[in-house]
């Protein structure tokens, strides 16, 4: 998925394969745009190529084919150093034998900055992510959490108008790493900078991204806004890659318009959506989200099926059930007043509309 033409692309990845052993590719063929001032996630999981497209573009990895282009200029032979780009590493990758000041000023040395002006430039990084009276600190006086600050004002305190993000969050606990999220999100706003950021956890691109690239096997499988990704996945391996999913195997046993009937193993018919599948009688894989099935009404796609097990999540009950033979059936029911309760053991009907069921690559 390209750009307008209107846009030109601020990165872009054209045609880019790396090899490290010169038989294998660890990417093949990446196309790629990126608007200024978006924000980007490369989401996969581990091997399928995103660290390495995001190394290429900082410079510490060289493409094998293709060209990396910033600001509309190849930037394939450029060192590091000199692409002006911020980087923030899962690692944190601070000096701990300065302070909290000399790393960021670090930056600014490098590139010729006056004593005066780089100590506002500092202070005014330290300030952006709320770290202002810890100047004077050591990395190994500060928590993990402050530390990711710190690694993330130095990545800003030069003004770039790129920055890279490698897994920045990995190291963090769960509540910590939630506020986290929002506030990177804050400051790309703020700021109106553009980023690229690497993770495997799929909730952190779903609320940080404009766009998701979601990568398998070296290549982008989809390229979307968050909730496009997880409303109409494109294939099998990102509708089960991103959030809960109920999958089915079936066969196709006939066309309408934009659907199909299907005969799904086990014994069960039902009409799904026709979008990534071939005509009758091939195979195909189902995807059908578990807020999307309904208890007890009547809708096209009727079943019976038994309770399995009740999880209760306090929002909603994560509910397993037996349906067509398949005991690993989720269907996510709301906590809300008026609603049945189930019983383990019981048996109920279930339903389900033919728009939210996709008919996918087997």
């Amino acid at each position: 998925m390209a750009l307008d033409s209107s846009a030109t692309a601020f990165v872009a990845f054209d045609r880019v394969q790396k090899s490290y052993d010169g038989e294998v590719l660890v990417v093949k063929d990446l196309n790629l745009e990126i608007a200024k001032g978006e924000f980007v996630t490369m989401l996969g999981p581990s091997g399928s190529g995103k660290t390495t497209c995001l190394m290429m573009l900082a410079g510490f990895e060289t493409a094998t084919h293709g060209n990396i282009l910033l600001n509309g200029k190849p930037i394939n032979n450029i060192p590091p150093h000199k692409r002006g780009i911020g980087m923030v590493f899962q690692n944190y990758a601070l000096f701990p034998h300065m302070t909290v000041g000399e790393n960021l000023s670090f930056p600014l040395e490098v590139r010729k900055i006056g004593k005066s002006e780089r100590e506002k430039m500092v202070m005014d990084a330290l300030d952006m992510v709320q770290m202002k009276d810890f100047a004077d600190r050591r990395p190994a006086q500060l928590s993990g959490g402050q530390q990711q600050r710190i690694a993330l004002a130095r990545a800003l305190v030069f003004n770039p108008e790129l920055v890279l993000m490698d897994e920045p969050l990995g190291a963090l606990d769960k509540q910590l790493r939630e506020h986290m999220q929002f506030e990177i999100k804050h400051l790309h706003e703020k700021l109106g900078i553009t980023v690229v950021y690497v993770t495997h956890d799929q909730s952190e691109a779903l609320t940080m991204s404009d766009r998701v690239a979601v990568f398998d096997d070296g290549r982008i499988q989809q390229l979307a806004p968050p909730d496009d990704l997880y409303e109409r996945p494109e294939n099998a391996f990102v509708a089960q890659f991103i959030g809960e999913n109920n999958t089915f195997n079936a066969t196709i046993t006939a066309e309408n318009g934009d659907y199909v009937d299907v005969d799904i193993d086990g014994g069960l018919k039902a009409t799904a959506l026709k979008v990534n599948c071939g005509g009758v009688g091939s195979r195909t894989t189902l995807s059908l989200r578990p807020e999307r099935v309904a208890l007890n009404h009547d809708g096209p796609n009727k079943t019976e099926a038994k309770v399995v097990e009740l999880i209760y999540l306090g929002d909603h009950i994560r509910c397993r059930m037996v349906v067509s033979g398949h005991d690993d059936f989720i269907v996510k029911v709301a906590n809300a007043a008026g609603h049945k309760h189930l019983i383990v053991g019981e048996s109920t009907q279930l339903s389900w509309q033919s728009d939210d069921c996709r008919a996918l690559d087997a």
